[in-house]
């Protein structure tokens, strides 16, 4: 079944553990009801953030996160129509980004201005095939 795969990311926006966690409770019902799968990379500067499902469930999802004020400078990355979801299993898995995500003098320098769509999707494959921490 072919579905919609969209990828974005954001700086969060007084962010905090229990912000995180409104977020993600959110998400997950948010995302059962609607058919949604995928995975939030987040630390103090950055979410990253892998939305599959329905194309217009996906484009109702995206378009409330650009109103979300939890969010500053939503950028998408990509989005595609793909044969297979990366987290089937998972209305929203959560991920703190590891050491082979950007540092924050990266960040500051632009990487996430400069990496590609492809650079994107692999940082979701590879977590795709961990074990959550």
């Amino acid at each position: 079944m072919t579905v919609q795969r969209l990828i974005y990311w954001s700086q969060p926006f007084g962010f905090d553990e229990q912000m995180l966690a409104g977020i993600l409770m959110q998400a997950r019902r948010n995302n059962r009801r609607d058919g949604l799968t995928g995975a939030l990379i987040v630390r103090g500067d950055i979410y990253l953030q892998l939305l599959e499902g329905p194309a217009d469930a996906v484009a109702a999802c995206f378009a409330r996160i650009r109103q979300d004020n939890r969010h500053l400078a939503v950028t998408q990355v990509s989005s595609a129509m793909v044969d297979e979801r990366l987290f089937p299993e998972w209305t929203m898995r959560d991920d703190p980004a590891q050491s082979w995500m950007w540092s924050q003098g990266e960040m500051a320098d632009g990487a996430m201005d400069r990496a590609s769509p492809a650079a994107f999707t692999a940082l979701f494959e590879r977590l795709a095939t961990t074990a959550p921490a």
